[in-house]
C-alpha cells in the first residue's frame, strides 16, 4: 500500500533541489557566539512547507517531530526530538529584523534559474486581492475610544503598574476599560454614544497629561502604545478652551485624516480601510507575479539546457514576485516596485500582463524606455464630451502636427494656440482653436459645447500620448483582445493562494511580518506547482462544479 501513496512533497523537494536554503545564506541574522540554535536552513524549510498545507506553528513542529518526510526533507535522524513551535515565531522576528523577507525566494528562484526553470525574457501577469488584518473590525466608537485606552492601560499596568496606581482612578477605570470592547454592547441612543465618546476623550487627555508630567517617567512616553494612543487621540478629538475651562470635543468626520493616514487597529498600526471593486476591508493588499509563457514558448525557455529528470511538458507557471501593501496602496502606485523587484532577480519579462488599475500612459513609456518591459494592458478610452456620446468629433478627428506645434481641425482649419501647461499636476499641451474660426462653422454643434469660445483640446506630452493612442487603437483590435486573455488566467492563481495557503486573512501583526508570510506562501505554491510538474500532473481547472467536471468527463 505504501509503495502506491503518492510521493510526499517535503521528499521530493530534497531529492530535486537538495539542500534549498542553506545556513550560510540566513548567517546575517544569527550569531556566530554563544550555544549553537537551530539550523535557519531547516527552519526555512519547515516554514514553507507549513505553508504547503496551511499548519498552524505547533502543527508544523509536530509534523517535523513525527513526520518521516520531514524528517527525510531536514536530514534529520528519525529520533530527533525537534523543536518547540516558539522557534518559528522567533525565526520569523529575526528575518524582518533583518530585512530578509524576500529571501527564501530569492533562493528558490535562483536554483531554478540554475535549473534553466526561470529566466529573463517572456510572459508574466501579475494582479492583487485584498489580505484581512488579523485584528477585529472597529467602529469609531470602539476604535477612537475604548479599545485604544484600554490597550494602552494593558500596556501601562504590565510597564509601571506603581506609577499607574498613583496617576488614574484605578477601581474606577478597570470597569470601564477592563472587559475587551467585543464584549459588551454599546448603547443604542446617539446622545449616550457620544457622550461615551466624550468620557473616553477626557479621560484620554488625562492619562495623556498624567505621562508628561514633571514628575512622570520620560520612558512610558516611549511605549509603541502610548504613541498609539496620542496619535489617535490628536486625529480624533480636540480641546478648546473657554471661560467655563477646557471642552474635549470630537472631530466632525469631515476633519477626519485620510484614509492612508488613519489607524483602524491599536494593535496593528499598519492596516488601513480598503475598499476595491466595491469591496470594503482592514488589512493589506497582496500583488502575485507569475510566468505565463503559453506551451510553445515554454518548449523552449531552457534554452536547451536540461530539465530536472521525470518531468513531462513545459517548465511550470512560477510565481516570480510577491508585493504587500497597505489596503490604501493604488496597484498603479506599485508598478514600478514590482518591476525593480523583478529586475534585481534577472526576472524582467519581455511582456507583462496587468489589469487597467496597474497602467497609465506615463508608465508604459517608463517601464519600457528604463526597463525594456512592455506593458500589455488597456488603457482608459477617451473621456471627451463627444467620445463617450459617440457623437460628433472627437480629439482623434483632429490632425496634430507635432513638430509645426499645430492641429487641423476635421474643416480643415489649422489652430496654432499651442502652450505647455500643467493639469492636476501632470503635464500637458493645450490647443485651442481661434473663436472667430470656430463661430461661424457649421460644424459647430459637433465640436464644442462652448457658447463663445472656440474648441479646446488638451494633449499629453508626445511620447506619452503617441503610446497612449497607439495603445487605445490596438485594444479594439480581437487579436489583441485573445491575446490579453492571457492575464485572466491569474484568477487562478489567486484563488490557489487562498484556498491552500490562506492568503486572505493575515496571521501575523504589520506589514512587514505580513508579507514575510506572503513570500513563504510563494515559495509554497511554486513547490507545490514543481511537484504536480515533477510527477506529470497537468494544471487542474479552477472553479468548476462537480456537475460541470462529470459534463467534461463524458464529452471527453
Amino acid at each position: 500500500m505504501a509503495a502506491r501513496d503518492p510521493y510526499p512533497l517535503a521528499m521530493r523537494v530534497r531529492d530535486e533541489l537538495s539542500e534549498l536554503f542553506a545556513d550560510a545564506e540566513f548567517a546575517e541574522a544569527f550569531g556566530t557566539r554563544g550555544k549553537p540554535g537551530w539550523s535557519p536552513g531547516q527552519l526555512a524549510l519547515v516554514t514553507v512547507l507549513q505553508f504547503t498545507e496551511n499548519l498552524t506553528d505547533r502543527a508544523a513542529t509536530h509534523r517535523g517531530r513525527h513526520g518521516m518526510d520531514l524528517n527525510y526533507a531536514l536530514g534529520m535522524e528519525l529520533d530527533d526530538p525537534g523543536f518547540d513551535s516558539s522557534v518559528l515565531s522567533e525565526f520569523r522576528t529575526r528575518l524582518v529584523e533583518h530585512g530578509m523577507e524576500e529571501k527564501v525566494l530569492d533562493l528558490l528562484l535562483t536554483a531554478l534559474k540554475d535549473r534553466g526553470l526561470a529566466k529573463a525574457g517572456g510572459k508574466q501577469r501579475t494582479d492583487s486581492t485584498r489580505v484581512l488584518a488579523a485584528v477585529r473590525d472597529l467602529n469609531r466608537l470602539e476604535l477612537a475610544g475604548g479599545e485604544t485606552l484600554r490597550a494602552t492601560l494593558e500596556a501601562l499596568t504590565c510597564a509601571a503598574p506603581d506609577w499607574l496606581a498613583d496617576a488614574v482612578p484605578v477601581r474606577e477605570w478597570v470597569e470601564r476599560y477592563g472587559p475587551r470592547i467585543h464584549s459588551w454592547h454599546p448603547p443604542a441612543s446617539t446622545s449616550k454614544r457620544e457622550e461615551m465618546l466624550w468620557l473616553y476623550g477626557r479621560d484620554g487627555f488625562a492619562l495623556l497629561e498624567a505621562m508628561h508630567a514633571p514628575d512622570a517617567l520620560i520612558c512610558l512616553r516611549e511605549l509603541p502604545a502610548v504613541q498609539v494612543l496620542r496619535t489617535m487621540w490628536v486625529k480624533n478629538y480636540h480641546r478648546t478652551v473657554s471661560e467655563a475651562g477646557a471642552e474635549v470635543k470630537r472631530r466632525e468626520s469631515k476633519d477626519l485624516p485620510p484614509g492612508r493616514l488613519r489607524l483602524a487597529s491599536p494593535y496593528d498600526t499598519d492596516a488601513r480601510y480598503g475598499r476595491k471593486q466595491g469591496s470594503w476591508w482592514t488589512g493589506y493588499k497582496i500583488h502575485i507575479s507569475e510566468s505565463c509563457d503559453d506551451a510553445d514558448a515554454q518548449d523552449s525557455a531552457t534554452d536547451g539546457q536540461a530539465l530536472i529528470v521525470g518531468a513531462d511538458g513545459p517548465p511550470p507557471r512560477l510565481i516570480t514576485g510577491i508585493a504587500t501593501t497597505d489596503a490604501t496602496v493604488t496597484d498603479a502606485e506599485t508598478t514600478g516596485p514590482v518591476h525593480h523587484t523583478l529586475a534585481a532577480r534577472d526576472l524582467l519579462p519581455a511582456e507583462h500582463f496587468l489589469d487597467s488599475g496597474y497602467a497609465s500612459a506615463e508608465l508604459i513609456v517608463g517601464i519600457k524606455k528604463n526597463l525594456g518591459a512592455t506593458l500589455v494592458t488597456p488603457v482608459l478610452l477617451k473621456s471627451s464630451p463627444q467620445a463617450r456620446a459617440g457623437a460628433g468629433f472627437d480629439r482623434t478627428a483632429f490632425t496634430i502636427d507635432w513638430d509645426k506645434r499645430q492641429a487641423t481641425c476635421p474643416r480643415g482649419d489649422t489652430c496654432t494656440w499651442w502652450s505647455p501647461a500643467t493639469l492636476r499636476g501632470t503635464k500637458a499641451i493645450v490647443i485651442k482653436v481661434n473663436k472667430e474660426t470656430c463661430r461661424p462653422c457649421p460644424l459647430r454643434d459637433q465640436c464644442t459645447r462652448s457658447k463663445t469660445g472656440g474648441r479646446t483640446l488638451s494633449l499629453q506630452p508626445r511620447e506619452v500620448q503617441e503610446v497612449l493612442d497607439h495603445a487605445r487603437l490596438q485594444q479594439g483590435d480581437e487579436q489583441w483582445r485573445a491575446k490579453y486573455a492571457t492575464r485572466a488566467s491569474m484568477e487562478g492563481t489567486i484563488h490557489q493562494a487562498v484556498a491552500v495557503s490562506g492568503t486572505r486573512r493575515a496571521r501575523y501583526l504589520g506589514l512587514q511580518t505580513t508579507h514575510l508570510e506572503h513570500v513563504f506562501a510563494a515559495v509554497a505554491l511554486n513547490l507545490i506547482r514543481l511537484d504536480a510538474w515533477w510527477n506529470g500532473q497537468p494544471l487542474d481547472r479552477t472553479r468548476v462544479s462537480h456537475l460541470a467536471r462529470l459534463d467534461l468527463t463524458l464529452a471527453a
